[in-house]
Formats: C-alpha cells, sequence, structure tokens
C-alpha cells in the first residue's frame, strides 16, 4: 500500500509530495505533520547531505592515492584556542557509567529499559536490520517506552512489560550519513523523486513525536551520530539540530548528541567535532569495531604493515588502538565533554557457566582498563553484563557522576601513533574460516530481520560483519598467506567458504544463500564497496 502526502507548498518549496511505499498500519507515526516535517528537514538539508558525501569519496580517494588522514593545519586555531567548552552535562546524561546497547524491537527495548543501565542507546543503526518493519516499529516501540505503555507478548505466550521504576536515559542512534530510507520518496516540482535519508527519517520521526513528552520526564530528545568522516558532517548535523528547535519551538541547546570516533578521518578531527557541535553535544564514544573496519578499508590497498592479523589480534591495547583511545580521553575533557568506552563483544552464556565466568573476566578487564585511562562510562552489550561493568567504574569514580574534571595533559599523541599499525599475530586458516563463518551468519540473520546476532559467545553486529568481509579482500588482494602455508587467493576462499556453508544448519526462512551471495560480491569482488549494508539493502531486503 502507498501513502501519498501532498504539501503546501511555497514559492521556494521544492518538495510538493511525499510517498511511503509501504505504510505497515502506521498512521499513528506518519502523520501528516510529521510527513511535513521529514520534507522540510531534506528541504533544508539534503544538498548539503550530497556535498559531504561527495567530499567523503574525494578525501578517500586521496588516501587510495597515497595520502596519510593528518590533522588539518587549517583549523590548528580550534584545537590551539584553550578558552571554548561544550555545554554541560544534558538532564539525564550526568552520569552514564554503563550504557546498554540493542536494537529497538519491543522486546530488547523492555529488556533494556528494565536492565538498570544508566543510558540506552537504543540503536537503528547497526544492531537493525533496516527492514520497514524494523525501522516503523523501532519508533513505536520508543514512542511506547517514553510514555510508559510498551508491552509485549512473545509467540509462546510469555509477556513483558517495563517494570523498573528508573529507567535508562534514552539516547537514540539513527542511521548514518550514507544510508538511504528506499520507503520514502520526495517528489520535486518537475515529477522528479529522490529517496529519503536514513538518517533524516530516523532523526525526524523520533524527534517529532518524542521530544517534548522527554523534556516533560526530565530528559529530553538525545541522539548518538555514526559514522562521521569530519567536522563538516558534525555541522550538518548541528544545523539540522537547531532548524528542528526552532521546527519545534525547543529551547536552543536542548537536542544533544554524543558522536561515535568509528573512522580514522574522525580520529583527526575530534575537537573540531566537538566545536561544530558545542551548544549540542554530551561526548565522543570509542566507537572500536567500526574504527577498525575503518583502518581496514582507508588501507585496504597499501601492503605491508597495513595488513592487520586475525580479527582476534586486535585487542584494545595494540598501539593504534592504544593511542586512539588515549587521544579521545584527553580531547573530551580538555573541552568539558564526557568520554564512553567501547562495547567488547563477549556475553554470557546460560547454558554454560565456563563461557559466562571467562566473559565476566574480559570484560572486568576491559572495563576495569577504560575507567582507569579516564573514560566516564561504557557500553555493554547484555544486561548480565551491567553489574560488572558497574563495579569497575565504581571503584574508579566512586560517588562522582563522571570524572571529566581529569585531565590527560601527559597524553601527547601524533599522526604517527594513530598510524602505527605495527600489531603481533598472524593470519591463519582459522582466522579465514571465522571470518567467512561470521559474514555468512551475520548476513543471514540481518537479512532476515535481526541486526544483532550472538555467534560463537560474541555479540555480532554490521561492524563486526564489516572487518570479517574487508580482512578477507584485503588478504586476497595483497596476496597474504596464512601461517598454515595456504595462498588466500579466490580458490582457497571458496574451498572455506563452501566448506563453511555446508556445516551451517538450514531451516525455513533461512537466507544463507543469499548470505554467501553477498559474501562473495563485498568479500570476493575486484573493488571493496564502501559499506557492505548498500548492496545488501539496495538489492537483498
Amino acid at each position: 500500500m502507498t501513502i501519498m502526502m501532498d504539501r503546501t507548498t511555497t514559492p521556494t518549496s521544492w518538495i510538493t509530495r511525499v510517498e511511503i511505499l509501504h505504510d505497515d498500519h502506521a498512521e499513528d507515526l506518519l502523520t501528516p505533520e510529521a510527513l511535513d516535517f521529514i520534507a522540510a528537514l531534506h528541504e533544508k538539508f539534503a544538498c548539503e547531505r550530497d556535498a559531504i558525501l561527495s567530499e567523503r569519496q574525494r578525501r578517500r580517494t586521496e588516501v587510495d592515492n597515497g595520502r596519510d588522514p593528518r590533522f588539518d593545519p587549517e583549523t590548528a586555531w580550534i584545537r590551539e584556542d584553550p578558552s571554548w567548552q561544550v555545554a554541560p552535562p544534558a538532564p539525564g546524561l550526568e552520569d552514564r557509567r554503563v550504557e546498554i546497547t540493542g536494537p529497538t524491537d519491543p522486546k530488547m527495548a523492555i529488556n533494556a529499559l528494565n536492565s538498570g543501565a544508566n543510558v540506552w542507546l537504543a540503536d537503528q543503526e547497526d544492531a537493525t536490520s533496516p527492514t520497514w518493519q524494523n525501522v516503523i516499529g523501532g519508533q513505536r516501540s520508543l514512542r511506547e517506552g517514553i510514555r510508559g505503555t510498551l508491552t509485549y507478548t512473545s509467540p509462546e505466550g510469555k509477556h513483558y512489560a517495563v517494570t523498573a521504576t528508573e529507567t535508562p536515559t534514552i539516547v537514540m542512534r539513527p542511521r548514518g550519513w550514507h544510508l538511504v530510507e528506499k520507503h520514502v520518496r520526495l517528489w520535486n516540482r518537475e515529477g522528479d523523486a529522490r529517496l529519503a535519508s536514513g538518517s533524516l527519517v530516523d532523526f525526524a520521526l523520533y524527534a517529532f513525536h518524542n521530544s517534548r513528552a522527554l523534556i516533560a520526564a526530565g530528559r529530553g530528545p538525545y541522539f548518538y551520530l555514526p559514522k562521521l568522516e569530519s567536522a563538516a558532517e558534525a555541522r550538518l548535523w548541528d544545523q539540522v539540530f537547531t532548524f528542528t528547535e526552532d521546527h519545534l519551538g525547543l529551547e536552543h541547546g536542548t537536542i544533544r548528541a554524543t558522536v561515535l570516533i568509528e573512522t580514522i578521518q574522525a580520529a583527526f578531527c575530534m575537537e573540531e567535532i566537538l566545536y561544530e557541535l558545542r551548544d549540542h553535544i554530551s561526548g565522543l564514544n570509542a566507537g572500536r569495531w567500526d574504527y577498525l573496519f575503518s583502518i581496514i578499508k582507508a588501507f585496504r590497498t597499501r601492503g605491508g604493515r597495513w595488513v592487520l592479523p586475525d580479527r582476534s589480534n586486535l585487542t584494545m591495547t595494540v598501539p593504534f588502538m592504544r593511542a586512539y583511545t588515549e587521544l579521545l580521553v584527553a580531547t573530551c575533557h580538555k573541552r568539558g565533554a564526557m568520554a564512553i568506552g567501547g562495547m567488547s563483544a563477549f556475553i554470557p552464556s546460560r547454558r554454560d557457566p565456563e563461557i559466562t565466568e571467562r566473559a565476566l573476566e574480559a570484560v572486568a578487564a576491559d572495563k576495569r582498563r577504560e575507567a582507569t585511562d579516564g573514560f566516564d562510562g561504557t557500553w555493554v552489550a547484555h544486561p548480565g553484563l551491567i553489574e560488572t561493568a558497574r563495579a569497575e567504574f565504581d571503584e574508579v569514580l566512586g560517588w562522582a557522576p563522571n570524572q571529566i574534571g581529569r585531565q590527560r595533559p601527559d597524553v601527547q599523541v601524533t599522526q604517527a601513533d594513530l598510524l602505527n599499525l605495527d600489531c603481533p599475530g598472524e593470519i591463519t586458516d582459522a582466522g579465514v574460516r571465522q571470518n567467512i563463518s561470521v559474514a555468512i551468519r551475520y548476513l543471514d540473520s540481518w537479512l532476515r530481520g535481526t541486526g544483532a546476532a550472538a555467534l560463537d559467545n560474541l555479540m555480532e553486529d554490521a561492524a563486526t560483519a564489516e572487518i570479517a568481509r574487508a580482512q578477507l579482500w584485503q588478504w586476497r588482494t595483497q596476496e597474504r598467506a596464512t601461517a598454515e602455508g595456504h595462498r588466500i587467493d579466490l580458490p582457497y576462499l571458496e574451498e572455506v567458504l563452501t566448506e563453511v556453508a555446508g556445516q551451517l544448519p538450514r531451516g525455513e526462512g533461512d537466507r544463507i544463500d543469499d548470505a554467501i551471495d553477498l559474501v562473495r560480491e563485498v568479500a570476493f569482488g575486484e573493488t571493496l564497496p564502501t559499506f557492505l549494508t548498500l548492496p545488501a539493502y539496495a538489492n537483498y531486503l
């Protein structure tokens, strides 16, 4: 079914109609006023979005041609000016020591709201497969959760409801600037249509329907911003926020953002990102898995020291990851912002106490390191890890809500430090097999509508799948061999893929064959697609 909404236009308007290609009984969310707000955002910002995506490609071409990312000398004045600070912590974001991440389907939303975490990262991005049902269903879960009316009954008859007397502060993560929403088309006066921005659709529906309810509850419309690669991209978000505050009649600075530093490009402009968003930003997050993927992707053709070993060797203590997190903490605290740590992928197991014990030990060590380094909070992917993470931050923070006042003048990170990819470890047959297995199984889950999947006692999302397929592509095109002596070429990869696929359980409704085709496209092809979700979304959902 299609919904068409004709707009009342002015002489300067260029969007005359909004078309929804699948309504999914979403009249409560896709109201004429909400659709008009989506159109207004695109009318104001779509061209600038196009421009920043073009600029992304230009910078990537420069790196492909041998120019390393660097601290921009033209913005040195921002980094060297000691006078500016970001806005103080917003209501509900003063203490962020434990944040639970996860998708926004009703069951997971209720579990997150009951979890006891300080913050819930309500993820409409990497942990959500962007089916229209998930996009709209997630918005509905958030709307009902904010109003205290969210319930869910499983197919087995189990009833879920929010029972916590104090729920986490919600920080919603919309899709990145590069993603579109193909169920929303915007028509101009000439009769031409363009697909809507996934970022602006996610942001618009959440802000439009929930801002006033959140403010009335003593919090506010807060967002995690993913995949930024430049200060210009942060500036665009800041403009979106200011426009939205004016449109909805909110006080300037009510909307707050936390930016994920999860690209190598963003690592070189952390202060500039904070500066552009200074009235609207609460902090930065060390998005470790996407950051690793970004590094592999950026230097995929360089060879030599730019080729990383098995993912299991890519810990937070290797030099380039250590430099990145130390710089993030020092930068945030210098400007009065919070530094939020990343997600350890380990998860507990109900069936195996030994797995649970190992997971708790690994998470405790990871969070102890973050708290000691100065982070103000951290992520976990499972409610069973919250108390372990909180204990490590309580040990360092005590009764203080954060440690913003802890400056790190000892941190002096250089370009060479961020690009020091010397890393112990080898490429192994097991590493190749694991990457292929994770990529297939995760994409099977994603294509079936689930964007966060527990695989081999690790929580995998789009970011970790990106690492798996990017490593396969780089190892093959850089003519690497495994420690066991196998040349990583197409015949070898096809042999391993066939072996792995043959061991996977099949069932009604599985998408394993589609997932295999996708792995061949995004990992075995001549070029490396910038994101695996682009062809997956365009051709398979």
